[in-house]
């Protein structure tokens, strides 16, 4: 991902923050209203721990450590998914494209079988369910589950990489899917 370079002389004065502005207490709709509005990457992470596998959306993905290589994301304790997850040894993280809107879709949705047709899958050597059609996966390891709030925290060693394509990433914005479009202008690299 990149981001327009600062020039120092282009930037503004500083300026002291109006006194109309009102802080409010973060309760559940400002809490939305704010993460709607920061772009996350979207990525289906599917796991089976032994009674068939079972896959959901998800915008928590974080990078955690360089070494040894883990991850993290979050998932609901309300989540259909939860139980195998909770019980799963490993997982794989499917990443999106940006034209897979509807496989994104597919696994957000509650009470229907996410791996039914349409959804093309299979089984990697080790056994994981993986989506045939996403364009790279990593396969991880489940080292850590930490209750948060509502959520576990799931923290995952990365075992191994597979790649189909090069792709521009799926990304979740203001309630809807959506994709970057790179800059012509001079970029930093994040």
């Amino acid at each position: 991902m990149s981001v327009h370079a600062i020039n120092p002389s282009d930037r503004p004065s500083l300026s002291v923050v109006p006194d109309h502005l009102e802080e409010r207490t973060v309760d559940a709709d400002v809490y939305r209203s704010v993460f709607r509005r920061h772009a996350a990457g979207v990525v289906v992470i599917t796991a089976d721990a032994g009674h068939g596998p079972v896959g959901f959306t998800a915008t928590s993905l974080v990078s955690v450590s360089l070494l040894p290589p883990l991850v993290s994301f979050a998932i609901a304790t309300s989540a259909s998914s939860w139980p195998t997850v909770a019980k799963a040894d490993s997982l794989v993280i499917n990443f999106l494209s940006a034209d897979q809107q509807a496989i994104a879709g597919r696994f957000a949705t509650s009470g229907i079988n996410r791996f039914a047709e349409p959804t093309r899958w299979s089984r990697l050597r080790s056994g994981e369910p993986v989506l045939d059609e996403a364009p790279s996966f990593l396969r991880a390891q489940v080292e850590h589950r930490f209750a948060v709030g509502d959520h576990y925290l799931v923290v995952a060693r990365l075992a191994t990489h597979g790649e189909r394509r090069e792709h521009d990433p799926l990304l979740y914005h203001d309630g809807t899917y959506v994709t970057a479009h790179p800059t012509k202008a001079a970029t930093h690299h994040v």
